[in-house]
Order: C-alpha cells, then structure tokens, then sequence
C-alpha cells in the first residue's frame, strides 16, 4: 500500500528500507520520513500539483526548482532548508494554477511553508511521525522487509 501511494517501485522501496534500517531511530518513521522527503511527494504536498502521479510528471518535465537549480528527478531528497519553486516558463500551465486554487489560506502541515503569491514552497524540516497524516502501519512493512 505505501509503494502504491508513493509511486515507488519494488527495488527503490528495498532500497529506501535498506536505508532506513541502517538511519538512527525508529526504522518505520525513518522509511516514512524518507519517502516524504521525496522531490516530488513535496510538491504534492506543497499543492503545486492535484495528486502524486501528476506531481512526479511535473517533476520529470522538469517545471521545478531547488534553490534556483533546476531538477528533474521525481526520488530528489528534499533537504530542511530547501525551496522548491514553479520555473517562471510553468507559473502559467492550468494543472499548477487550478492545484493552487484548491487550497484556501495555508496548508496545514507545519513541516512546509508555502508562499502561494509566487509559487514558491520551503521545506522546513523533516517531518515527525504524527505530522505525516498517513494511516499506514509502517511497521508491518519494516517487518516484511527485514527478511
């Protein structure tokens, strides 16, 4: 279930619980916390986009940046600190401006800051477990990955 929600692959999820095994702390949360430090799940959450799939196309074509340089790769791991913003040739394409026009005032996620005005979101910093939003037990999968 969380390989489908994500868009991630079977080999790419191994390798995203490989790493979260080897991370300090709790090996779910890490995996979970992974996974939304992915470029193109930040999108989505920043709104820039109407669901995952169509963040991860709007990454690969290329109509972001982090800090000022452009990036087209979907598994991108978005750092704190890191600013994504729409390219100035995009700030125009209806998908961008009608997933804008969904969200009223802030997005509710205190781990991310959006500046709707000029399409231009921060990521803040890793989010913890219960700031996720996700009814997903990560530990099921930790246990059926660590064999």
């Amino acid at each position: 279930k969380i390989k489908v929600l994500y868009g991630v692959l079977e080999k790419q999820f191994r390798n995203y619980c490989e790493k979260a095994d080897k991370m300090v702390g709790e090996t779910g949360t890490n995996l979970m916390q992974l996974l939304e430090q992915r470029l193109d799940n930040v999108v989505y959450r920043l709104g820039f986009a109407p669901t995952r799939p169509a963040a991860r196309q709007l990454v690969n074509h290329a109509h972001f940046l982090v800090n000022n340089r452009k990036v087209n790769i979907s598994s991108y791991n978005v750092k704190p600190g890191d600013v994504i913003e729409v390219r100035n040739k995009s700030k125009k394409m209806d998908i961008i401006l009608e997933s804008m026009r969904r969200i009223k005032g802030d997005i509710d996620l205190s781990w991310l800051e959006l500046d709707k005005a000029n399409l231009r979101g921060t990521f803040v910093d890793v989010p913890d477990r219960d700031e996720m939003q996700l009814t997903v037990n990560e530990q099921l999968v930790v246990e059926l990955y660590s064999k």
